[in-house]
């Protein structure tokens, strides 16, 4: 509580002084500029012109061919300035060994868990920032030491850090760029949702029927998108564990749990797992994720019909006689405690991620002109309010009974703050060299192929399920934008004008409709990926393990890395593979 005052109040002092607002104003000015040079880069000019050329019926029009002699410089020009930024990108770009520590970074999250040798070391958050630290200062001491090209600095607008502007200017620009530009937005809303949603407690003796179990499935799937996947998981865990402690069967309902509510119920909202709200930083519109329902509808709901019918048929009839009768007279109510105030803070904590974003002007979202632009980490501060009310103004009792700590938040914030460190190379040199690499699989790759949203998919969620899916999906989208600039770059040069009218198209729909001059159809493919497939394993999404722990505190025997996996490949697998069939 008494951080939380001081951080209070130095954005009330940093208000007076104007900074945050002066911050907005050049980050809004920059962000609009950088979304037309980004149109006007990647499709060489307006698309309309060549989207719309009217096709060549055998009779030549000389207005037309008039006019297009006219626009031929202006073309040119655009072409020519966006060759010239590719070149200024491969130039300055790192070489891949850059990528080392963010690669070992990920592998240790991968694999000290699960060594004997390493595996109670690495429970110690103290251990895990040594490594963290170290990873991070190599990254840092790169860019400060070696790095000989200009930085590009992204906050709180856009500038350039000369090569020659010393190692401390150099360093500082990629710490700020990976801390203030997206890990402080990124941790405080996991932060906020993780904190309030501490303070609610379901408790209640429900019959642990096949019936109540799946209302807690898809109760948790619709709740994940709004309160977070952490939060979800957190809130509904208990209450499933306690419904279910007489059964002696109950492993197959928390895998499903993992799958339903930590996974795959948040891709609706940014809110509803990181990948999607580091998709929002970027610049995806909010509200744009709700076009995923279909595909969050047909996954979740074949995923607790199955579980039904597995549970019903299968699993339920193994269960003691004894247990079963006891089961028919257990009470059917359920009781929540701590909904004031803590529901209308994670109200606030919605809105606040919708409407106060410094790039956006204020009620844009809902076609309102409003002329202002909310001051920057407004919208972060307002969350954090949401925290202090959550605690000043709630059940102290609710968060004892719930064995509320912030061990496992603090875990997710030692990660991630190495992970937005590290990854800053490997995303630098995606955005130079995504096309080739792309090109160059394609054309090594016997099965494998970056063309289409199928692809996407699955190497996404690949990388997803044995690595963290937040960083995994910020190399897809760098990834997926790249290949459709490499691709226009390519037309371009072969003079292949309907080849180039169909991308353009492509860029100005996703421009249009996500906010971003990506590929729709790319960009859902990397968004389920990310999200869907990180409940493979359980290193995929960070609560799949938090759930994990929890149960195995509660008497529940989980299986082993591997023995999970049989589970995620026999039930979860199938579904996937269906659903990129008649979707994508």
């Amino acid at each position: 509580m008494l951080v939380l005052g001081v951080i209070f109040l130095v954005y009330i002092l940093a208000l007076f002084a104007g900074l945050p607002q002066k911050w907005t104003n050049s980050q809004s000015e920059h962000f609009q500029d950088e979304k037309a040079a980004s149109v006007m880069g990647e499709t060489g000019g307006n698309l309309a012109d060549i989207a719309e050329a009217p096709e060549n019926t055998g009779v030549a029009n000389e207005d037309a061919l008039a006019a297009s002699a006219d626009n031929a410089s202006e073309t040119a020009a655009s072409v020519q300035a966006y060759e010239a930024s590719v070149v200024d990108k491969e130039l300055r770009c790192p070489p891949l060994w850059t990528a080392l520590p963010f690669v070992t970074l990920l592998l240790c999250i991968a694999i000290l868990p699960l060594l004997r040798a390493t595996d109670h070391w690495w429970e110690s958050n103290l251990n895990r920032f040594i490594v963290v630290a170290f990873l991070a200062l190599s990254t840092i001491a790169y860019y400060a030491f070696f790095y000989q090209h200009r930085l590009d600095l992204h906050w709180p607008s856009h500038s350039l850090v000369s090569p020659d502007a010393g190692w401390f200017l150099k360093g500082s620009a990629v710490f700020v760029n990976a801390i203030l530009g997206e890990y402080v937005s990124f941790i405080i809303l996991l932060f906020a949702l993780f904190s309030i949603t501490g303070g609610i407690r379901i408790a209640g003796d429900w019959k642990a029927s096949s019936l109540h179990n799946s209302i807690i499935l898809a109760a948790g799937a619709i709740m994940a998108s709004f309160v977070g996947t952490t939060g979800a998981a957190m809130l509904l865990i208990r209450f499933l564990l306690e419904t279910n402690k007489h059964r002696k069967h109950k492993t197959h309902t928390v895998i499903f749990f993992i799958f339903c509510v930590c996974n795959v119920g948040g891709c609706l909202l940014p809110t509803g797992d990181p990948p999607l709200f580091l998709g929002y930083l970027r610049g995806v519109k909010f509200l744009w994720t709700l076009n995923l329902w279909k595909e969050w509808f047909f996954v979740c709901g074949t995923l607790i019909v199955l579980y039904y019918l597995l549970d019903t048929f299968y699993y339920y009839p193994k269960e003691f006689p004894l247990d079963r009768t006891v089961e028919k007279f257990k009470i059917k109510q359920a009781k929540i405690s701590g909904l004031y105030p803590n529901l209308f803070c994670l109200l606030g904590v919605i809105l606040a991620v919708m409407l106060l974003d410094p790039t956006q002007e204020f009620l844009s979202l809902f076609g309102v002109k409003t002329g202002w632009y909310p001051p920057m980490f407004l919208r972060e501060i307002v969350q954090l309010l949401m925290v202090f009310l959550s605690f000043a103004l709630g059940s102290e009792t609710v968060r004892k009974l719930n064995e509320f700590n912030f061990g496992a938040i603090i875990e997710v914030a030692v990660l991630f703050f190495g992970i937005f460190i590290c990854m800053q190379a490997p995303l630098q040199i995606l955005d130079a060299k995504g096309a080739d690499i792309v090109a160059q699989v394609n054309k090594y790759g016997s099965k494998l192929k970056l063309n289409e949203a199928k692809e996407f998919f699955w190497m996404s969620g690949s990388l997803s399920s044995v690595l963290d899916n937040a960083p995994t999906y910020l190399v897809f989208y760098e990834t997926a934008k790249s290949a459709s600039e490499g691709k226009l770059q390519k037309a371009r040069e072969e003079n292949d004008l309907e080849t180039v009218a169909k991308i353009e198209a492509e860029l100005q729909e996703g421009l249009d409709e996500t906010g971003e001059a990506i590929p729709v159809q790319l960009l859902v493919a990397v968004s389920l990926g990310s999200v869907f497939m990180g409940a493979m394993t359980y290193i995929g999404n960070g609560p799949n393990f938090m759930v994990k722990a929890c149960a195995e505190q509660a008497g529940v025997k989980m299986p082993t890395f591997f023995g999970y996996m049989g589970y995620s490949i026999g039930f979860l697998l199938p579904i996937l593979i269906a659903m990129t069939i008649i979707f994508l």
